[in-house]
C-alpha cells in the first residue's frame, strides 16, 4: 500500500556547485601532470559521473522554492515531450541530474519555474509557469538541448527527440493537482513500480500554487 503523498524536493545546487569546482580542480591537476609528462590517468578517489548523479538527485526531504508573484499570476502549461521514435532512454540518474540542474538554473536565472515532472523512458511531463515574456518553445528547446547533452549519450546518437511538444495551458476551472495526480500515476500504469512513490525520476523543483 502507498504511503500518503509527501512533497519531494531534489535540492541539487549544493552537490552541483561541488561536482563544478571538482572538475575544474581536475582539470587543472591534468595540466600540472601533463607539463610533468605524467598520464592522464584519473586520481584515485574522484567519484564516477553516476554517482554523481545520483547524489544530485538524492535529496528527498527539503521544501522546494518558493517564487514570486508571477506565478500565481500566470496559468501553468502542462507539457509533454517524448524522444525519437520513443526510444526509451531517458530513465537515468544521469538524465534526470541534467533535468533538475537545468529547471534550477532557469528558475534562480530566468524567472521561470517548473513544478511538478514525472521523466518516463520515452517522454517527460512537467508544469511550468513564466513571467512576461516567457516564450515556451524557447524554453522547451533549450531544456531538449540540456538533456542531450547527459554523458548517457555520445555524438552517435544523431537524434535524441521528437520534433516539438505537447502543452496544455491550465484554465481557472481546470486542477493542477487533479491533473498531476493521473501524471504522477504514468510509472504505475507501465507496469514499472508499484506505488507511484517508487519512480525515482520525479519530483518538483518550484512549489508553483495548486487549484
Amino acid at each position: 500500500m502507498c504511503q500518503a503523498p509527501r512533497r519531494i524536493w531534489k535540492g541539487v545546487r549544493p552537490v552541483a556547485n561541488a561536482f563544478l569546482s571538482q572538475k575544474s580542480g581536475i582539470r587543472r591537476c591534468r595540466a600540472a601532470r601533463s607539463r610533468m609528462g605524467c598520464s592522464h590517468r584519473p586520481m584515485a578517489g574522484h567519484m564516477t559521473l553516476q554517482r554523481q548523479a545520483r547524489l544530485m538527485t538524492r535529496q528527498f526531504e527539503r521544501r522546494p522554492l518558493r517564487l514570486g508573484r508571477i506565478f500565481s499570476a500566470s496559468p501553468p502549461h502542462f507539457v509533454t515531450i517524448c524522444t525519437h521514435d520513443r526510444r526509451a532512454c531517458l530513465a537515468s540518474h544521469e538524465v534526470h541530474a541534467a533535468f533538475v540542474f537545468f529547471t534550477q538554473r532557469a528558475a534562480d536565472k530566468l524567472g521561470i519555474a517548473v513544478g511538478r515532472y514525472v521523466i518516463m523512458p520515452d517522454h517527460v511531463h512537467l508544469f511550468v509557469r513564466g513571467g512576461p515574456g516567457f516564450v515556451l518553445g524557447r524554453w522547451v528547446a533549450m531544456l531538449k538541448q540540456s538533456l542531450a547533452k547527459a554523458p548517457r549519450w555520445s555524438r552517435k546518437d544523431a537524434q535524441i527527440w521528437q520534433e516539438g511538444f505537447f502543452d496544455h495551458l491550465l484554465r481557472n476551472d481546470e486542477s493542477y493537482a487533479q491533473k498531476w495526480e493521473y501524471v504522477r500515476g504514468n510509472p504505475v500504469r507501465a507496469g514499472l513500480v508499484h506505488c507511484w512513490e517508487d519512480w525515482p525520476y520525479q519530483g518538483e523543483i518550484v512549489y508553483i500554487d495548486r487549484s
